[in-house]
């Protein structure tokens, strides 16, 4: 399912000898990170979290990495070839190492595919049809031979891989950790399950490794792999991630030196702002997060039954006023969202505009119109012989932001919508994850992360068979429009397959399968002795291989 985080990621933090960003009492230069929430797996057919899939790309390249422009460059793979019909790439891996003296080889990557496809967990859809249309993964993830899957090793350098059709964003897709390498012989001396669970159950072929972990605390040493290909440009000996919930406690440890790089978020960050000596130092980014309301549509949950009901679903989209939850709640410089895929995302390559540019598009479905959501309403009693609804809200409570904004969504629709009643039930992260993959839930607040640059990283994951999330809806439709802009017949016509995936969004808000909220932005504040933090609207939100301390 894919990166959800119900709280605001808090990055950077030096705490290293109680000095912010400086060199370590060893002479080392080392950078302390703050996250919002744990470590969820270190192993990269498992992770569906941003935190993991940061982790794990501090320590491990794939084929491609993005740039500091998003774009893909070569990472493991030294070259590639691309076929005529755009279905066969060759990639040309570079001598690189794993950490324990190992050749980096095409087999790796072999084992690593095949591996994820067959464990079928959360993220293998990402091989299938609905985004990379690897030859023949849908069946391995159903429980065909592995072996069958369109990927082989032509020798230890080269590095194949056959599509069932052409997939314009696909070199971007091997920056992504899903399609990282896994050393076969050292997975396999590993006692079952125990694979990413320690330094010593973890092997790196990136520009870090781990020194300490222990799955489920607060706090990740990662040290500098000297076996790395291109350790020579690494300028960074280290650094620590720690788990941080509370902005206001970020804020003071920037404030006394102890943080050097920090994510606000609400009051603080509109503090900031306010601030002539703090504004210097703050920058905000577009982040790709879209924060959504998915609505469970199954008639046997337990106040769910209602939310089959598409007037209802309609009214409460059109009872809550985003611009208010930006302005008033999230304060982080994020944007109010009337679309399902997020504003400032996934440019056209012709006409460089971004794909959700026009945000009136969808005002006859999506909006805050409370006289429209009245109507809506009155029409869903009718239909459903109510007079009113009470529905259970889930968010995940780990950090400040999601509380706000639950609290604001309950706050507008009680109000707006007399008989409507929301409960909040506020858990931790992994109890979360559970209950919207579980179908126990009437509404969730959801974030979603794009996992590469185009809607599509957004649009298939309300496919009948795109995604765990239960929203339990489906349309034949929407499913044909997505399967022609995938493996179909547009896919490999640019401009048709763009004008199609606005026609399968307009199916998707009609129905008011989700209601869209806003994009987040991160508002983050930066040392003057901090350079080169890369930050991403889509795969890894922040890379840190090119970071220097002054």
């Amino acid at each position: 399912m894919k990166k959800f985080l119900m709280t605001a990621l808090l990055l950077v933090t030096m705490i290293f000898a109680g000095c912010g960003g400086e060199d370590s009492a060893d002479g080392g230069k080392n950078l302390s990170v703050m996250l919002g929430s744990n470590v969820v797996s270190l192993d990269s057919a498992q992770a569906t979290d941003s935190v993991s899939f940061e982790v794990i790309a501090d320590c491990i390249d794939g084929l491609m990495q993005l740039n500091a422009d998003g774009k893909a460059v070569p990472a493991l793979a030294e070259n590639y070839e691309v076929s005529e019909d755009g279905k066969t790439y060759k990639f040309y891996l570079r001598d690189a190492k794993w950490a324990n003296g190992d050749d980096v080889t095409a087999e790796d990557f072999v084992f690593a595919w095949r591996r994820h496809c067959q464990k079928a967990e959360e993220y293998s859809y990402v091989m299938g049809s609905t985004v990379a249309c690897v030859k023949n993964a849908d069946a391995v993830i159903k429980g065909a031979d592995p072996k069958t899957l369109g990927v082989s090793a032509q020798d230890s350098k080269t590095f194949v891989v056959e599509l069932d059709a052409p997939v314009p964003f696909f070199l971007s897709l091997m920056a992504f950790p899903t399609f990282y390498p896994v050393n076969e012989n050292f997975y396999n001396g590993l006692e079952a399950g125990s694979y990413g669970t320690s330094p010593e159950t973890f092997l790196s072929n990136g520009a870090f490794m781990l020194a300490e972990y222990i799955p489920g605390t607060a706090n990740i040493q990662l040290k500098k792999n000297d076996s790395y290909w291109n350790a020579a440009n690494i300028s960074l000996d280290g650094f620590q991630y720690q788990v941080v919930s509370s902005s206001d406690n970020a804020l003071i440890s920037f404030k006394n030196g102890s943080l050097n790089v920090v994510s606000l978020k609400g009051n603080q960050a509109e503090h900031v702002k306010q601030d002539a000596e703090l504004s210097k130092n703050l920058q905000t980014f577009t982040s790709g997060y879209l924060y959504y309301l998915s609505f469970n549509q199954d008639a046997k949950n337990h106040h769910a039954g209602a939310l089959s009901n598409v007037n209802l679903r309609l009214a409460i989209s059109n009872a809550v006023d985003r611009e208010s939850l930006v302005d008033n709640f999230v304060m982080s410089g994020a944007k109010a969202t009337y679309t399902a895929v997020p504003v400032e995302f996934a440019p056209n390559a012709k006409t460089g505009k971004f794909f959700a540019e026009d945000q009136k598009q969808f005002s006859d479905y999506v909006g805050f119109n409370v006289d429209k959501a009245k109507s809506f309403l009155e029409t869903a009693k009718k239909e459903l012989g109510k007079e009113s609804f009470e529905l259970n809200l889930i968010y995940s409570n780990d950090g400040e932001s999601a509380t706000k904004v639950v609290q604001a969504v309950k706050s507008q629709v009680e109000e707006n919508l007399p008989g409507v009643t929301i409960n909040l039930q506020p858990m931790p992260k992994a109890e979360y994850l559970s209950n919207v993959t579980s179908n126990n839930f009437d509404i969730a607040l959801v974030d979603w992360t794009p996992d590469y640059n185009d809607p599509m990283t957004f649009l298939t994951l309300w496919t009948t068979e795109g995604c765990e999330i239960a929203e339990h809806w489906s349309n034949a439709d929407y499913d044909k429009i997505i399967a022609d802009c995938t493996t179909g017949a547009l896919a490999a016509d640019y401009d048709a397959r763009w004008n199609a995936m606005y026609d399968a969004e307009k199916i998707l808000l009609e129905n008011a399968v989700i209601a869209p909220l806003y994009t987040d932005a991160d508002a983050v504040l930066i040392s003057p002795n901090v350079s080169g933090i890369e930050f991403h609207s889509a795969g890894i939100d922040r890379v840190y291989k090119n970071v220097k301390l002054k």
